[in-house]
């Protein structure tokens, strides 16, 4: 586990939880830091979604409202396979999340890392060998990240999604799109840049502010938070 704390302590008693590949692309949480925020990371089993690491999440979510005096409720950065960490443990758990932002996330598995598609499929063996699940088992899957995108709408939890159009791993239409459209379709918060001409990489945007901004207007306090126990 790890968990960096701000200059300012704990006086906004905000946090944000990366969900994976906490090196990778770090000026959006480096600013959030800046802003007063927590940061935390717990590393996965494996970067395919384990039952284990959501529950894992749970008891972070839990563990930094009783002993850093902060909220319950977090907020989600998720890139590639950490927006698809994100989705579950949003879903399962909504009332540890204020808000997200999902760069590339992976939604749908039949995409990435199958590769029916446009995508390519160069991390097929490793999740079939960490998950069991091979391209015959997921025709009839019913627990990829798309299909917990009704929890996330039920919940109002809003989203910033960034994608860049170019991306032949986690493409667009294949992954990101399906996210928006089912947000847009039920009226729901999601604000959405695409990058032109990007691949998967970098994460982020050239001026991440319009991100900084969103999370800053939709994470609010949990009223019940047991920060103020």
């Amino acid at each position: 586990m790890l968990i960096v704390c701000p200059a300012k302590g704990t006086e906004n008693g905000k946090w944000v939880l990366k969900t994976e590949y906490f090196d990778a692309f770090p000026n959006i949480q480096i600013e959030l830091l800046k802003h007063g925020y927590h940061l935390a990371h717990i590393k996965n089993l494996t970067r395919w979604h384990m039952a284990e690491d959501t529950e894992a999440r749970a008891e972070l979510a839990r563990y930094m409202a009783k002993e850093y005096r902060l909220s319950k409720k977090c907020v989600i950065i998720g890139m590639s396979c950490g927006g698809m960490q994100g989705i579950y443990f949003a879903s399962k758990y909504p009332e540890y999340v204020s808000c997200m932002f999902l760069d590339a996330p992976v939604i749908n598995y039949l995409s990435c890392p199958c590769g029916i598609g446009k995508a390519t499929n160069e991390m097929y063996e490793e999740f079939v060998r960490d998950t069991g699940l091979d391209v015959v088992k997921l025709i009839n899957y019913r627990n990829h990240p798309l299909d917990h995108i009704s929890n996330l709408i039920k919940s109002d939890i809003p989203i910033f999604l960034a994608c860049g159009d170019s991306d032949d791993i986690v493409p667009y239409d294949e992954n990101g799109k399906l996210l928006k459209e089912l947000y847009e379709e039920n009226g729901k918060i999601i604000e959405t840049v695409i990058k032109k001409g990007v691949g998967h990489h970098p994460h982020g945007l050239d001026d991440n502010r319009p991100i900084i901004n969103f999370i800053l207007k939709y994470d609010t306090i949990s009223s019940d938070s047991e920060s103020n126990i």
